[in-house]
């Protein structure tokens, strides 16, 4: 399953990553909002986005990217690993 995480900080994007691997899961992370933000989320299984590391514009467009695409999200206030595997259901 492939997810994409948007906000969360840098430093801990490698235990992201590796939490996500080993729950069976292909997780790409998007930090902040950049150019061709809507490119960069792809088309993912489910979004997560940790809403207290993110513009509320960033949040917008991957709301609106979501509805468009009828891809699930999750918006979760926390942006701890442990979070994040709560988030993320074991393949």
């Amino acid at each position: 399953m492939s997810v994409t995480l948007i906000g969360g900080m840098d430093r801990l994007k490698p235990e992201y990553v590796a939490t996500a691997e080993a729950l069976g899961h292909n997780l790409k992370c998007i930090s902040r909002n950049e150019r061709n933000f809507l490119a960069k989320i792809g088309t993912p299984d489910a979004l997560i986005v940790f809403t207290n590391k993110i513009s509320h514009e960033a949040k917008r467009k991957a709301q609106q990217v979501a509805r468009a695409r009828r891809i699930p999200i999750r918006f979760v206030h926390s942006c701890g690993v442990s979070t994040l595997r709560e988030c993320l259901p074991a393949a």
